[in-house]
């Protein structure tokens, strides 16, 4: 049985990419997490449960089955043990293929499994953040130091050690004030 696993992240929270990559490879089962947390996977717990050998489970891309690479290790390690098969159509990997993979090309699809997590898991703090009202990014200076350095620049009487010294505003980031005024 081919089994169509998806769930939603922040660049496909509807599945609605997933879902049209998996019906172009004729799942005979196509299964929706409802929501993208790591820690509630109902619906993939239920699938490896009840995995029979010859099943293949077909994802669109690593990250959609794992958080992390040592989650991927296990649910690999679950297939596996139960003679199923593990598709991802992105890396195309199929595990029950016999054209084997190089060392170097599993490594570098790890290595942007990890990137995809990593990426994933900080787009999600960000949103949550905004939903929060926080801003991301680093603070601004305000506006009255800024105004102040530059006046104490322009006036040609005091160094830039004096100025940071007297408003907090650094030498980089007075030039980088200059520089967008002229501009």
């Amino acid at each position: 049985m081919l089994i169509g696993y998806m769930r939603p992240y922040q660049e496909d929270p509807k599945c609605a990419d997933q879902l049209q990559k998996l019906k172009n490879v004729d799942c005979t089962n196509i299964i929706a997490e409802e929501h993208a947390s790591a820690k509630k996977r109902t619906r993939l717990k239920e699938i490896l449960k009840n995995l029979n050998r010859g099943d293949k489970i077909i994802i669109t891309k690593l990250f959609t089955i794992a958080d992390s690479t040592h989650h991927l290790v296990e649910i690999l390690e679950t297939i596996e043990r139960k003679g199923a098969y593990l598709q991802s159509l992105t890396e195309g990997i199929d595990t029950s293929s016999a054209d084997g993979y190089s060392f170097n090309a599993i490594v570098n699809h790890l290595l942007v499994f990890q990137s995809d997590v990593i990426s994933e898991k900080t787009k999600q703090g960000m949103y949550e953040a905004k939903l929060k009202g926080v801003s991301t990014g680093r603070p601004r200076k305000p506006d009255e130091n800024v105004k102040r350095a530059i006046t104490m620049y322009q006036s040609k009487k005091y160094s830039l050690a004096e100025i940071k010294e007297k408003t907090g505003i650094s030498k980089s980031t007075l030039y980088r004030y200059l520089e967008s005024e002229i501009m």
